[in-house]
């Protein structure tokens, strides 16, 4: 009879150490989860305020983000040195973006050389749970991959490059 107490006693506290670590670990666990191939998935920063998402630079060491520009979804590359977050022509026009009212009317110069830009206002960008409103940007008509530059960054709380992880907070 005390051998079949002390079992009971022994698989309620083995359930119990299994339950109270799972409540502790199981967000971390389900959240550090390795990404299929080609995506990005964010993870909760350690010791971060609750508003903090990391996101892991790829192979080349950029960091590209899936985000919804005006309710379109958009990759884009996190690019500091981007004084505007810019659209392709093909980013802008699934963003709502009329490409035949598009102004050509600015330039730009970049890393490989000047270009002429459309100035545009993004009604949101969505990252996660973060939006940001009203977000200065411009269209350019030869460009690759937008660009998630300043106009948006600076709109953060902060951001951080460490270790091979960019942190945003808000």
């Amino acid at each position: 009879m005390i051998g079949w107490a002390l079992r009971w006693v022994f698989v309620c506290c083995a359930i119990t150490f299994v339950c109270a670590g799972i409540a502790k670990l199981g967000p971390e666990l389900l959240l550090n989860r390795t990404p299929a191939s080609g995506t990005t998935v964010p993870v909760a920063a350690n010791g971060a305020a609750n508003n903090s998402l990391v996101y892991p630079t790829n192979q080349q060491g950029h960091v590209i983000l899936d985000t919804v520009v005006n309710g379109a979804s958009v990759r884009m590359l996190v690019d500091t040195g981007a004084s505007l977050v810019t659209l392709t022509r093909e980013d802008a026009r699934a963003a709502g973006i009329v490409p035949s009212e598009l102004a050509y009317t600015h330039r730009a110069s970049t890393a490989n050389g000047a270009v002429r830009i459309a100035p545009v206002t993004l009604r949101e960008i969505r990252i996660g749970q973060l939006s940001i409103y009203n977000v200065p940007a411009a269209v350019l008509e030869h460009l690759n991959i937008s660009l998630l530059g300043m106009s948006f960054l600076t709109r953060l709380q902060g951001y951080e490059m460490r270790d091979g992880k960019l942190t945003i907070s808000w």
